[in-house]
Parts: structure tokens; C-alpha cells; sequence
């Protein structure tokens, strides 16, 4: 299994440049994340590589706090995010409450991103199957 990114919205008007399917992974990071329902969940912080298997692992969401004081950090499976080209946003279909009961962590405290039984619990929660 693939870790892919489904994609959603309008045709490519430029067929000249990268994207929606190749794009830097910075253009990414700082997009917002949407439910279905339109509730805001938070933004793209980071995009994590697995670099042995050559693949993105997780985007990290950034939610609450203000001014980034006091934000949450939550790894979400990659598999888990709708990209939607038309409103330059993610999709993750999960309620608002499951993204609040997710533990999370904060910027000073990174769990072991490598560490498989981790992932496995990560990715069960947000239930989708591992990458790996």
C-alpha cells in the first residue's frame, strides 16, 4: 500500500509546473484543515518523510492556542488527508471531538515518529491501515 494523498477540485488550468499530483512539501505546510462538517480541526505545520521508504508518513496539524502559544500537535496519517485544490485546503474526516481527545504533543516534546508500535496506534486511531 502506497501512501497517497486523495485529491479533490477543479482540473489543473496550466498543464506548465508542478502540482496538485507532484508539489514541494512546503507549498503544503500551513494550509488549513477542514472536517466534512466545515469545522476548521487546524493548519499544516510540518510533513513528515519516512526517508528509508522514500514516502510521506504524516502531516503534523497544529491546533488551538493563539498565535502559535500553546498549540497541540497531532500526527495524522497521510493516507487520512483529502487535498481540495478548489478551497487550497485539507480534508480530514474525523469529528472535531476525536481530533480533541487525541493525546497530541507539544513543540518541545516530538514522540518517536520511528517508533512502529507508535505508528501502529496513530494510525489505528485515525483508522487507517499502516503505510508500511
Amino acid at each position: 500500500m502506497t501512501a497517497s494523498t486523495n485529491i479533490v477540485g477543479g482540473p489543473k488550468r496550466d498543464p506548465k509546473g508542478p502540482g496538485p499530483e507532484v508539489m514541494a512539501a512546503d507549498t503544503l505546510e500551513d494550509n488549513d484543515v477542514y472536517n466534512p462538517a466545515g469545522e476548521k480541526l487546524g493548519s499544516v505545520e510540518k510533513i513528515m518523510l519516512d526517508v528509508p521508504r522514500g514516502r510521506i508518513a504524516y502531516a503534523v496539524l497544529s491546533h488551538g492556542g493563539v498565535l502559535g502559544m500553546g498549540d497541540r500537535l497531532y500526527a495524522i496519517p497521510w493516507s487520512a488527508l483529502t487535498l481540495d485544490t478548489d478551497r487550497k485546503c485539507f480534508v480530514l474526516d474525523v469529528p472535531k471531538e476525536q481530533l480533541k481527545q487525541d493525546k497530541g504533543f507539544d513543540k518541545d516534546n516530538w514522540p518517536s515518529m520511528a517508533d512502529e508500535r507508535w505508528a501502529t496506534d496513530v494510525h489505528s486511531y485515525y483508522n487507517q491501515p499502516p503505510y508500511w
